[in-house]
């Protein structure tokens, strides 16, 4: 509530304006604007509408609500220069001040407050009604029940300070009384209200307002069904030969397809929580005690874990079914690439024998205390429980590299034949291979990570005889850290970044040590879209990569491995049948299959899908590669002789490169970046730039098998010819310009939703433009897949494999109450940036 007084000075009366007839403000209805006569619309009250009223051109004052005028002690009648007293109040009425005052501090009564108007003596003919000296204000008239006369500011202060001091919040003293109670209630419903719009926003941006303005744009596949056999449990396990994919059962489902024979494939399990199978040993091996082995191979001498030789290596185990209607991958096939496919693993198969689940007393991890776990006990008919407190897995491989080095070393001396004797047929030898783990110091290894790796070294390196050796190439962020000048300091920044069961597997690099080791300068860049250092990790993944070939060469191919890779399967099969499967691949159309997914269900056979890639492209206005491309240049170095063609592509009938190992092999197609958006795409560097840019191939995910051939090629075009791309970029490009083998190995690649065959080939496949690439702007269409840089789905099902609960789904309650613990063919998954089970 506010109460206004109009004090009149003694000076001269203002000027009249733009022909106002008095500055007596006689025209009814005016009020004071900057010192202007201008109408004052009537005034509003709870009790009705007061008329307007003339007020002079003088200052106006706000009174606050304590201030108590003691509207009874003045009258309409009565005369303006005298005093007027009451017991309560005394207002002086002076010719050109007004001082109201209260010495008895009283409150009064009255529900009313009027303003008091005070007037000089020369305005003492007119009769004035103070109700209509009232100004249009928003105040009301009740007045508060703390008023008081006492606290109007005009007691002591100086009334030009009335109009600035309105407002109550100014003065301490005129703000409403705040109590803990009052202000933790304040809190609380603030905090509530902001809770509330703030859930009121986001349901808004995931759903839609009321005019569907806020919905977030759906991408055209999420509106295709979801896909959720992929969660099928081990109770719900069947022969290969009675598995019905989900897409299958899906499509029958819409036709209206008889449901009856379907339904009688599934396992009886509804009072039974035990697998309606029993697990068995996993062994991908060949035989290497058969005379068919022996025949064309050395002899391979068995391994152990101790030095003593007394602790065996673990065997995995499978499940001989596929749970029922369990989803089928749209890209790859394991059939094609030689890998089983009629067994499933699940957690205590796969990562059980690497003490998943045996307590840390017996040298396990412990990890499995809470997980469903029906029919896990068997396999420990089968396996013992290993140790693995004090494992020296570097020592280990060490050794069995020594046993069996025969197998990977051409004879020095051959026996010589005796006279009317056959010389001894020389054995066939086997390839070495580096398996490279890319880490970096400050990473943390969970337990885990370190169940992963232990199955990486028993698979890869010691159940083979020695054909892998597992390192870990560690890169020292710290430029400052002298690993080169002190063996103490190297071992320590080892000890300090590594479980020291792996301790004896590690090699360090830095950015340092690369600049020194491919010194600048790299001129002629194109487009750093990075805006990163040359040498930086980011845009040189594969300087050290590069460096450790050179300082390591007794491998023939090495494994650029990431740490966020997680595979569910056995790591021989895998990378034995892949390697093998790309030996057997065929030169011709090799560049126009790999830039493709392989859709089994669409595409038929692998033959029909070379067939059909042929088709294509002669269909096309491109022309095949068929041996090193010529382009543009002012210097390359020269390619090896053995790459250049027979003859032409035409008089080819898939025959060259047969039997040739692959020089380069990734896991997603490789594809030609200029005809995409691919961010990174122009970082070329030390080319001429008066000339094109150099024709370029790309495979997104630096992940791949390099041969020693192709990287000392690599190396050299780094330090002699100061070339230079993306790391996604280098490899492809350098077997691209020297005709060198490159597969994509078509690997199983699960989505989340039921796509459309036709739709997804498109999509992936042949995209009407280049930003619709699903390699550059058209990435999101990746997200629900099971193998890409930014796949999301990846994690998911990965960590609901090991029994985690995700996104309100799944974890150990929903294992023990449906179908148990998941159980999934050979899969590679990528990225897994962590891991969570069931603990």
């Amino acid at each position: 509530m506010i109460m206004l007084a109009a004090v009149v000075g003694g000076g001269s009366r203002p000027k009249p304006v733009r022909g106002a007839a008095s500055p007596l403000g006689t025209h009814p209805g005016r009020s004071c604007r900057s010192m202007l006569c201008e109408p004052t619309p009537p005034i509003t009250s709870g009790e009705g509408t007061l008329h307007s009223f003339p007020v002079p051109c003088r200052r106006l004052f706000l009174l606050t609500p304590r201030d108590n005028l003691a509207a009874s002690a003045y009258t309409p009648d009565s005369p303006p220069n005298q005093h007027v007293q009451t017991p309560d109040t005394r207002v002086d009425l002076a010719a050109d001040a007004a001082v109201v005052s209260s010495p008895t501090r009283t409150r009064t009564h009255a529900s009313t407050a009027i303003a008091i108007a005070i007037m000089s003596s020369r305005f003492s003919g007119i009769k004035l009604n103070p109700r209509n000296l009232f100004v249009r204000t928003r105040f009301q008239y009740d007045k508060l029940p703390t008023d008081s006369q006492t606290s109007s500011p005009l007691f002591g202060t100086p009334l030009i300070k009335s109009w600035k001091q309105r407002n109550p919040w100014t003065d301490r003293r005129l703000r409403p009384r705040m109590s803990f109670s009052r202000i933790v209630m304040i809190l609380v419903t603030a905090v509530l209200l902001a809770s509330m719009l703030g859930t009121g926003i986001y349901k808004g941006k995931m759903r839609g307002g009321p005019h569907g303005h806020n919905e977030r744009v759906r991408y055209h596949w999420e509106r295709y069904p979801r896909l959720k056999g992929f969660f099928n449990g081990i109770r719900t396990l069947v022969p290969a030969n009675d598995w019905v994919p989900e897409q299958v059962w899906a499509k029958s489902a819409e036709t209206g397809a008889p449901e009856d024979w379907m339904k009688q494939k599934w396992p009886q399990v509804a009072d039974n929580k035990e697998p309606p199978m029993d697990p068995v040993p996993f062994n991908p091996y060949p035989d290497w005690t058969s005379d068919a082995y022996l025949k064309n191979h050395d002899e391979v001498k068995a391994c152990y874990l101790d030095e003593a030789e007394t602790v065996e290596l673990p065997d995995i185990y499978a499940y001989p079914g596929i749970p029922q209607n369990m989803t089928a991958p749209f890209f790859g096939s394991l059939e094609e690439l030689g890998m089983n496919d009629k067994v499933c693993f699940e957690r205590f198969g796969r990562l059980g024998p690497y003490g998943y689940s045996y307590s840390r007393e017996e040298g396990g991890l412990g990890m499995s205390g809470k997980s469903e776990s029906a029919g896990a006990d068997k396999i420990w008919s089968f396996e013992k429980k290993v140790d693995y407190r004090n494992a020296d897995w570097g020592a280990a491989q060490k050794r069995c590299y020594e046993k069996n080095k025969v197998r990977y070393t051409k004879n020095q001396t051959q026996k010589a034949a005796t006279e009317g004797e056959e010389a001894p047929k020389p054995k066939e030898k086997v390839s070495r291979h580096a398996y490279i783990l890319r880490t970096w110091t400050g990473y943390k290894y969970s337990d885990y990570q370190i169940l992963t790796i232990r199955a990486m070294i028993n698979e890869l390196a010691l159940k083979s005889g020695g054909e892998y050796d597992i390192h870990f190439l560690l890169h020292v962020k710290d430029d400052s850290i002298p690993i080169w000048s002190s063996e103490e300091i190297y071992r320590k920044t080892i000890e300090d970044n590594l479980p020291k069961e792996f301790w004896g597997m590690a090699t360090l690099w830095s950015e340092q040590q690369m600049r020194m080791y491919y010194p600048e300068p790299y001129p002629n860049n194109v487009y750093n879209h990075a805006k990163a250092p040359i040498h930086s990790v980011y845009r040189s993944a594969h300087f050290p990569l590069q460096w450790f070939s050179q300082v390591h060469p007794e491998y023939d191919f090495y494994w650029n491995w990431e740490m966020d890779l997680r595979f569910s399967g056995h790591y021989w099969e895998f990378n034995n049948r892949i390697g093998e499967w790309a030996k057997q691949q065929p030169r011709k159309g090799m560049w126009e299959r790999s830039s493709r997914y392989y859709i089994p269900e669409l595409h038929g056979s692998w033959r029909n899908f070379t067939e059909m890639v042929e088709e294509e492209m002669y269909a096309s206005d491109e022309k095949p590669v068929y041996g090193p491309p010529k382009f543009e240049n002012t210097g390359m170095l020269p390619t090896p002789e053995e790459v250049t063609p027979p003859g032409t592509d035409q008089e080819d009938n898939y025959e060259w490169g047969v039997g040739e190992e692959a020089d380069i092999i990734t896991f997603n197609p490789i594809f030609d970046p200029a005809k995409t958006n691919w961010v990174f795409r122009d970082d070329v560097t030390g080319y001429d730039l008066d000339l094109p840019e150099p024709p370029r191939r790309c495979a997104i995910i630096t992940v791949a098998r390099l041969s020693k051939r192709l990287l000392d090629i690599m190396h050299r075009e780094t330090y002699l010819m100061k070339h230079h791309m993306f790391p996604e970029m280098w490899p492809p490009t350098v077997a691209f310009h020297h005709g060198l083998k490159a597969v994509y190995a078509p690997h199983a690649v699960y989505f989340d939703h039921n796509w459309p065959l036709e739709v997804i080939d498109g999509v992936f496949n042949h995209p009407p433009k280049p930003t619709d690439s699903v390699f550059g702007w058209g990435e999101h269409n990746q997200l629900g897949n099971s193998f890409y840089y930014n796949a999301g789905f990846s994690s998911e099902w990965w960590r609901r494999w090991l029994g985690s609960r995700e996104n309100d789904r799944g974890g150990p309650d929903h294992e023990e109450n449906g179908s148990g613990r998941l159980c999934m063919k050979s899969t590679l998954f990528h990225p897994v940036k962590f891991e969570r089970g069931s603990e």
